[in-house]
């Protein structure tokens, strides 16, 4: 018996390798497959979208970036507005979801019991499973209203010197009310991924740190932040990505107004929405083509943020 199972050893091993050979071929394969399939994808969108806009295209130009004007009824539109409206509050909503997602990270990895962690780890994730639709609707029955009878006066009458904060709406539809449901939608984002982040730093560094003398805010401030900062980034256009494609919440809020305005507290509009809107209902061939335009911008916008995160973390990393 011996003497069998050493004779049939290396017959044994030689089959292993063909079976491995054979694995890592077809592996290989599934992966090249399923990254073909996504080039081809977005390829197939972006055809889709040209093709559907090329009449606004052609018709309007790259002036329809700048023009102001969005009457269907008589073949007039322009995407200003809608850029400008995007832009603020997807900046709105970064501006706040950022600092407070890493501060959740930070909690929940460095300095809540693990009982608390066990809790509100999953609460918060769960926040990102709330349908946009769901978070629309609770913005229309309880954060317009609050937001137009307290806040909104109160930053007016404290802030109002400052033109973002000018005369608020009395309906509670507004670019402010929008900022703020998108902001929601980006923090389990940011939080869940600074989460892991911070839980790769080696605890080797942050004890050391913490026993020469370094304060907790010390070690975040000097290891935790410095070792995470790329992904950190990638995290927050992760959540840039999010407030610029969503559609159906911000439709709900933000007051569907066409116009460039300096206060926050004014009814807007941004692509998302306008697409969401009225892509059903289009007037005309060149309305929707117009909109198919703006789902071309809209697109070309999102892979450039996923473009400058990609530069920022290969910069951080470096």
């Amino acid at each position: 018996m011996p003497a069998r199972a050493i004779s049939t050893t290396p017959h044994a091993r030689a089959r292993r390798k063909r079976i491995d050979r054979a694995a890592d071929r077809t592996l290989r394969g599934l992966c090249v497959a399923a990254s073909a399939l996504v080039g081809l994808l977005i390829a197939d969108i972006a055809y889709q979208l040209l093709h559907g806009g090329s009449l606004a295209m052609s018709r309007f130009g790259l002036g329809f970036l700048a023009a102001g004007a969005w009457k269907p009824n008589f073949d007039v539109f322009g995407a200003g507005p809608l850029l400008f409206g995007t832009a603020v509050t997807s900046a709105m909503a970064l501006a706040i979801a950022t600092p407070v997602g890493i501060a959740i990270g930070l909690f929940l990895s460095m300095f809540s019991p693990r009982p608390v962690r066990g809790v509100i780890g999953p609460l918060v994730e769960m926040l990102a499973a709330i349908p946009s639709v769901i978070l629309g609707l609770w913005g229309i029955l309880v954060l317009g209203p609050f937001l137009r009878d307290h806040a909104e006066p109160w930053l007016h009458s404290s802030l109002g010197f400052l033109p973002i904060f000018g005369a608020p709406e009395t309906s509670g539809s507004s670019v402010f009310t929008a900022g703020l449901i998108l902001a929601i939608m980006v923090v389990p984002i940011i939080a869940s991924i600074s989460r892991d982040l911070f839980e790769t730093v080696p605890r080797e560094l942050q004890e050391g740190a913490a026993a020469l003398g370094a304060t907790p805010w010390e070690v975040v401030r000097g290891i935790v932040l410095p070792s995470t900062a790329s992904g950190l980034a990638a995290a927050a256009f992760l959540g840039l990505g999010r407030a610029l494609g969503e559609a159906i919440a911000v439709t709900q809020v933000i007051g569907a107004r066409t116009g460039v305005h300096s206060s926050l507290f004014e009814a807007g509009d941004t692509l998302a929405s306008r697409v969401a809107s009225q892509f059903d209902g289009s007037v005309s061939r060149l309305h929707t083509s117009a909109l198919f335009y703006l789902a071309v911008v809209l697109l070309v916008i999102g892979l450039a943020a996923n473009l400058l995160a990609q530069w920022i973390g290969n910069r951080f990393a470096r």
